[in-house]
């Protein structure tokens, strides 16, 4: 500020000494004037007298002595000294014609510096107002600071771990452990970035005995991870992954557990420990049953409720696709919403287990008077009975055409290959999952398998059983995605199914096709929900996402609004403040801490989930409208400082719900400088524009990466033809400052049912519905920026890249997806027209056909229609409203 300022000051300086030499210079320039003025005017009147005598009197000569006589006349003495003067006068007019040329050429250098003069007299101007409006947001900012009262925050000081033991007090009993006395928080300070210690399963005896495909996928999604480090000596927390074993028979609980206490970081009891035992089979045993594990937490997918600590050991679903990712082109539409089967079962209970397996006896040891009531028999009468009435089409089936799997005692067994039971399921409205007689057992792989394969088709899970413990429960609000009923409401269970609406039958498919994408579709998925489960529980903020480089375009922007020549077009409207405002960025990260412990449950059952830390999202909260006034929070511009008014208050003040803001221009443009400099010149002076950013890679994607120039929330989508006015601009940008979450622009287009080919088509005919705006002309949230680039699905992007079309149609199926809200039209603008420039893509007849395929192919990642329509548009306040001579519009034309 302080190099900025000397700056405005020398040239200010500057200016006053070139005004003291200007009045020189004018005194100067009379002078010089008034001298040429005699000489102009008086001169040639004499000049002119003089020659008419000369030519008088040589006509008279010719006429008395003839032609030849006249040159014998001159020898006359009256008529030689006619001809000297003639001569002398000629002469002088041609000294004083150099003259007069001199002194013009004099007077335009005077007046070159005139205009010099002038000119650095209105920079000195714009350079003080400039200055002045600095020191004006400055004082005004400080006063908003101090209305606060809040004092000064600092990072939280780094507590550092004992080397040896944490001092943590021993916990009563052995399932005695919760957060508070067995896990050592001094090793994860808020400010930490939550380091990570993944021990290498090969330097231990228990690593050979690891399923080959589950250690390489381990170990793949654990080199891509963020918070992971090879400094053992400041991490927070340690991971070591046992299972799942090739052979348990091979490797005895006493033998691991001596494994286990030897790990160089155990430190006595295991403390910031998590033992992570990944199943790829439904049969696979619980390993850690009779294993001593201390204070380490257990991450499993079966377990017993004598072994299961609450709020400290963590349910994680098995491993399906090891090692690679899940087809999402092979995974069943959301629609329609009913299918071929009502509900669907397919199991088989084997009882002769219970005697082989070790967890079972040594439970029953444990097991005190009688034996829990099983409902098996009734559950079995009463599917047979829905079955056999045929009210409803469903297929329930007790016994295996085959083998059945292998299974832990009192759980029904799978049947048949997993392909065939997700072809069943994919038939099936919901998907019957009854748990294990034995009331202990709290979940196991078979149950989970079951759970995730109705999630990834589709098929609702209807879990009858609530002593269930379903993965993640204390974050996951699993009611939105399946149905847990006590056992003893099975004869209930056919009226509750019946009783779903459509709209809530979708959305719990889409919620559970939402949780198994986000949290147990592949290796790297649950490795990644396991950390962030521990990550929340202990409130460590998630790691910041990532930005990519850019560069900022420059642009004019420091003049006062409504001087621009390019802001003719909006007749007498002086938009924006009264004082042009310095480049303001928008705050970042203020509610890092807030999202993970107080809006923690919004983040673990929406997109895009809790893995990335966001600097800010549309979804912030929005303070009442008192808050402006009563010092509650910073930075508002109200209309009129709160008074409100017409259009001459409402230009001059941002107004709306939220505190001030700008915006930033991204800008596509396709080989075509000479359009993208005509652009660039129509956004100067255009009021709250930070910065205009360009980019160097040549992909349509571009346009929505979220690039590291961005400041501010607010994008404005631009193409380099598009011709739009500085107020339609503006009405834009304070519409979406009222709808941040949804797209806000001027280009209409919806999606259309093709009835002969029963798919969807891409429309730009005007119609009185629209269900996607396009970005060649709209304002988005940069937090989709973030989800389009590193959330969407890559067979989009890769799509978008392939055809060099319809990353806008891309962006509206997300927005969509993410908020079920459609996009917001402004004005009656339709589409753009620019005569003058060269072809566009938009042009090529293949453009419309690759749109057509994109909108289905969109659909089929998705599983279902995201876009939603609506009917109206958005216009200015008063627009068309007479108003009386002391009033003005908000905007003279919207």
């Amino acid at each position: 500020m302080t190099g900025y300022t000397m700056l405005r000051n020398g040239g200010v300086g500057n200016g006053g000494q070139t005004c003291m030499l200007r009045w020189s210079n004018r005194i100067r320039l009379t002078w010089l004037s008034f001298t040429l003025f005699i000489i102009l005017v008086f001169f040639p009147l004499i000049a002119h007298y003089y020659l008419t005598t000369l030519d008088e009197a040589d006509e008279a000569g010719k006429r008395i002595f003839g032609p030849r006589a006249g040159n014998e006349l001159c020898e006359v003495k009256h008529v030689l000294d006619l001809c000297r003067i003639r001569e002398s006068v000629s002469e002088e007019l041609l000294q004083l014609e150099a003259k007069r040329q001199e002194l013009n050429s004099e007077i335009a250098k005077l007046n070159l510096k005139i205009e010099a003069c002038k000119k650095s007299i209105e920079n000195a101007k714009q350079d003080l107002l400039q200055l002045k409006n600095v020191i004006s947001q400055t004082e005004h900012s400080y006063k908003e600071l101090m209305a606060q009262n809040q004092p000064k925050l600092s990072l939280p000081i780094r507590l550092l771990p004992e080397k040896d033991d944490a001092g943590l007090p021993p916990p009563k009993v052995t399932r005695g452990c919760r957060l508070h006395n067995c896990f050592d928080y001094s090793r994860c300070p808020l400010t930490s970035g939550f380091p990570v210690f993944v021990y290498d399963s090969d330097q231990f005896a228990f690593g050979s005995y690891l399923d080959p495909l589950v250690k390489q996928a381990f170990q793949a999604t654990v080199r891509a991870n963020v918070y992971v480090t090879e400094n053992a000596a400041i991490a927070c927390l340690y991971v070591v992954l046992v299972g799942e074993i090739q052979e348990p028979a091979v490797l005895q609980p006493a033998d691991l557990e001596k494994q286990l206490h030897s790990l160089p970081h155990w430190r006595t009891d295991g403390h910031n420990h998590v033992i992570i035992n990944l199943s790829r089979k439904s049969d696979t045993q619980n390993l850690l049953y009779n294993v001593s594990t201390g204070r380490a937490m257990v991450a499993q997918s079966t377990f017993y409720a004598a072994q299961y600590r609450a709020g400290f050991d963590l349910v994680v679903s098995p491993l399906v696709h090891a090692m690679s990712e899940p087809n999402f082109m092979e995974i069943p539409p959301q629609v329609p919403v009913k299918r071929k089967y009502l509900f669907t079962f397919q199991g088989e209970k084997i009882e002769s287990l219970r005697s082989s397996l070790q967890e079972a006896r040594s439970f029953e040891e444990e097991m005190e008077g009688d034996p829990p009531a099983d409902y098996d028999d009734r559950i079995i009468a009463t599917l047979k009975a829905v079955q056999d009435s045929k009210l409803d089409q469903v297929l329930v089936e007790f016994t295996c055409k085959n083998q059945p799997k292998p299974s832990l005692p009192t759980e029904w067994a799978l049947c048949g290959e997993r392909e065939d039971r997700l072809e069943l399921l994919k038939l099936s409205t919901f998907a019957l999952i009854i748990t294990p007689g034995d009331p202990s057992l709290l979940i196991s792989s078979g149950c989970a398998t079951r759970l995730f394969e109705a999630l990834e088709v589709g098929a609702v899970p209807v879990v009858l059983g609530e002593q269930v413990q379903l993965p993640y429960h204390d974050m996951l609000q699993w009611n939105e995605a399946a149905l847990v009923v006590p056992k003893p409401r099975v004869t209930e269970v056919h009226f509750l199914l019946r009783s779903l609406s459509d709209s809530d039958l979708l959305a719990m498919r889409r919620q559970g096709r939402f949780l198994w994408e986000t949290y147990f579709s592949t290796a790297d998925s649950i490795f990644n929900t396991v950390l962030a489960m521990i990550r929340t529980r202990i409130q460590i903020p998630a790691a910041p996402i990532r930005e990519e480089v850019a560069a900022e375009i420059p642009h004019r922007s420091g003049k006062a609004a409504g001087t621009d020549p390019n802001m003719a077009d909006n007749g007498d409207l002086d938009l924006g403040p009264v004082e042009t405002e310095p480049p303001y960025a928008s705050p970042k990260y203020l509610r890092n801490f807030t999202l993970t412990v107080t809006d923690c449950y919004r983040s673990w059952n929406s997109a895009p989930g809790p893995f990335h830390l966001f600097p800010h999202t549309p979804f912030d909260p929005v303070l009442p409208s008192e808050a402006k006034f009563l010092g509650s929070g910073t930075g508002f511009r109200p209309i009129g400082g709160g008074a409100g008014g017409s259009g001459k208050e409402f230009q001059a003040a941002l107004g709306g719900n939220v505190q001030r803001e700008q915006f930033t221009v991204v800008m596509l443009t396709y080989e075509r400088e000479e359009v993208l400099m005509n652009s660039l010149e129509r956004l100067n002076g255009l009021p709250y524009l930070n910065k205009v950013v360009r980019t160097e890679k040549n992909s349509l994607n571009n346009r929505f990466l979220p690039w590291n120039e961005i400041e501010t929330e607010a994008i404005l989508s631009i193409d380099d033809d598009a011709h739009l006015r500085h107020d339609e601009i503006m009405f834009g940008f304070r519409v979406w400052r009222e709808a941040r979450d949804r797209i806000v622009g001027f280009p209409g287009r919806y999606h259309a049912w093709d009835i002969p080919h029963q798919s969807w088509l891409y429309n730009s005919n005007y119609s009185c519905e629209l269900s996607m705006v396009l970005t060649g002309a709209a304002f988005f949230h940069k937090y989709y920026a973030y989800l389009y680039s590193y959330v969407m699905p890559q067979a989009i992007r890769d799509m978008v890249d392939e055809y060099i079309n319809c990353e806008d149609i891309a962006m509206n199926f997300l927005v969509s997806h993410i908020t079920r809200k459609p996009p917001i039209k402004v004005t009656s603008r339709w589409t753009f027209r620019c005569p003058g420039c060269p072809q566009a893509l938009s042009h090529d007849d293949s453009h419309f056909h690759e749109r057509h395929k994109c909108i289905n192919f969109f659909v089929k990642v998705y599983g279902y229609m995201p876009l939603l329509y609506t009917q109206f548009r958005v216009d200015s306040v008063l627009f068309k409203t007479r108003l009386p001579h002391d009033k003005t519009k908000c905007f003279k034309f919207i």
